[in-house]
C-alpha cells in the first residue's frame, strides 16, 4: 500500500514500505513539521485567485500552506482572493504588505464559510485559523477579531493598520483615576465616563493649541469666559448726577448712535441691572466700554464700573462695591466707534447665584488721568464673566 499525505503534505508511511528511503522521508516529514511550527514564506499574489500550493512530501517553500508564518507581497490592481484547501486545519500568522489599494481576501478554496479580508489600505498582520470544521463550506477565523484580553499594558499607544499613530498612551506614577468606557442596549448611548478613587474625577479633552472641541462639525460649548454686551439703550442716567441719554444721528438713514454723554467736568453716572446666567461662577468679571467722542480731542478718557448683587427677598438699597476705571484715548474724529482694552478684575459685592444684580457706569471725570476734553458718549458695555456649569440648567 503505497503512502498517504496530511492536508499539509506530510507523508504518512506504511508499515514495511519505503525500505532504504525511510529515514529520509522521515527526516523532510520532520522539516515540514518545522515548517508548520514556525517556517515563513513569501508569496507574491499578483493574480486573483492565488491559491497556496501543496506539495506533498516536500520540506519547501513551494509546500505553501505547511509554513506558520506567511506574507503576501507582489502589485495587485484589483481585489484579490487567495485560498487554501478545503481540508486544511492549522493556524496562520499572515501579514499583507501588498501594494496596491485593493481588499484581500483569505478564504477555502469553496464553501460559503467564513473568511477574513484585508481592506483597501490594511497592510497589517493577522493571526488566522482554518477549522476545517465542514467538509463543504468550513470556516476561517481572524483570531483578532474575537480576541479578549485582560487588562493589557500598553507602554506607548495603539497604531492604525497602516502602522499611523492611531492613539498615545502615558504612564502616571501613582495614578488612581482612569476612564471607562460601557457600550449600551438599544435606545441608549454608550457611555465614556471617569472613574477611579477619587470622590470626584474631572474629564479634561484638551485640543491642541488653538483646536477646537467639535461634535460632529459643530463645536461643543464648554463652561469659561463669557460674554454679555450692554447698549447704552439698556441704562439709564441715574437721577442724581445722571449722564444724558442723546441721540447723535449721523447722516440720514445711516447708523444712528444712541448714547449716554458723560461730562468732562463733572462725576456722572448711567445704571444698568442684568440677572447674571446661573451658570455664571459668581467670581470677578471685567469689561471693554464702547464709546465715541464728541469732539477731536485725544486725551484719555477714565470709564469705571462697579457692581452689586442682591439676593431674593432683601433690600435694593445697598452699597455698590469698589469702582474699577478702564482708559481709553479720544479717537481724534467724531462719530468715531472707540473700544477701550479690557479692564482689571471688577469685583461684584455679594455675588450669589439666582441673584439680580446692579451695575453702575461712572466717567472719573475728576481724576487726574482723565483729559479728554469732550463728552464721552457711551455707547455700551461689553461685560466678561466666567462660567463653571456647561449650561444654565
Amino acid at each position: 500500500m503505497p503512502s498517504t499525505y496530511t492536508p499539509l503534505g506530510v507523508e504518512l508511511m506504511v508499515t514495511g514500505e519505503n525500505a532504504g528511503t525511510w529515514g529520509t522521508k522521515t527526516n523532510t516529514g520532520l522539516n515540514i513539521l518545522e515548517q508548520i511550527a514556525g517556517g515563513y514564506v513569501s508569496i507574491a499574489i499578483t493574480s486573483t485567485p492565488t491559491t497556496l500550493a501543496v506539495s506533498d512530501g516536500a520540506a519547501t517553500d513551494a509546500n505553501q500552506v505547511a509554513h506558520r508564518v506567511i506574507e503576501f507581497t507582489g502589485s495587485i490592481g484589483e481585489a484579490t482572493i487567495v485560498t487554501i484547501p478545503l481540508d486544511v486545519q492549522t493556524f496562520y500568522i499572515i501579514k499583507n504588505t501588498s501594494s496596491g489599494a485593493y481588499t484581500v481576501q483569505f478564504k477555502y478554496v469553496t464553501g460559503s464559510g467564513s473568511s477574513v479580508t484585508w481592506g483597501a489600505d490594511d497592510k497589517s498582520t493577522k493571526i488566522i485559523y482554518a477549522t476545517a470544521n465542514d467538509g463543504t463550506n468550513p470556516d476561517l477565523v481572524d483570531v483578532g477579531s474575537g480576541l479578549s484580553l485582560t487588562s493589557p499594558a500598553l507602554v506607548t499607544g495603539v497604531n492604525d493598520v497602516k502602522g499611523n499613530e492611531l492613539f498615545k498612551a502615558t504612564a502616571t506614577a501613582s495614578a488612581i483615576n482612569e476612564f471607562t468606557i460601557a457600550n449600551a442596549a438599544a435606545g441608549n448611548g454608550p457611555i465614556f465616563s471617569t472613574t477611579g478613587g477619587d470622590a470626584a474625577v474631572d474629564l479634561n479633552l484638551n485640543p491642541k493649541g488653538s483646536g477646537v472641541l467639535k461634535s460632529g462639525t459643530a463645536a461643543v460649548k464648554i463652561a469659561g469666559l463669557e460674554t454679555i454686551f450692554v447698549p447704552a439703550q439698556a441704562m439709564f442716567g441715574t437721577t442724581t448726577n445722571g449722564a444724558d441719554a442723546q441721540a447723535v444721528e449721523t447722516t440720514a438713514t445711516r447708523p444712528e448712535m444712541k448714547v449716554l454723554d458723560f461730562d468732562p467736568s463733572t462725576i456722572e453716572y448711567a445704571q444698568f441691572s442684568v440677572a447674571m446666567p446661573k451658570s455664571w461662577d459668581e467670581g470677578v468679571i471685567t469689561f471693554q466700554a464702547f464709546w465715541a467722542p464728541s469732539n477731536t480731542d485725544t486725551g484719555n478718557a477714565l470709564i469705571g464700573l462697579q457692581g452689586v448683587s442682591v439676593a431674593n427677598d432683601a433690600t435694593s438699597d445697598v452699597t455698590f462695591d469698589a469702582a474699577i476705571d478702564v482708559t481709553d484715548a479720544g479717537g481724534g474724529a467724531l462719530e468715531d466707534v472707540l473700544v477701550s482694552s479690557v479692564s482689571a478684575n471688577v469685583t461684584v459685592k455679594a455675588a450669589a447665584a439666582d441673584t439680580y444684580t446692579y451695575f453702575q457706569v461712572a466717567r472719573n471725570a475728576s481724576a487726574g488721568g482723565d483729559t479728554f476734553t469732550g463728552d464721552v458718549r457711551l455707547l455700551g458695555i461689553k461685560l466678561f464673566y466666567t462660567t463653571d456649569a456647561a449650561n444654565d440648567a
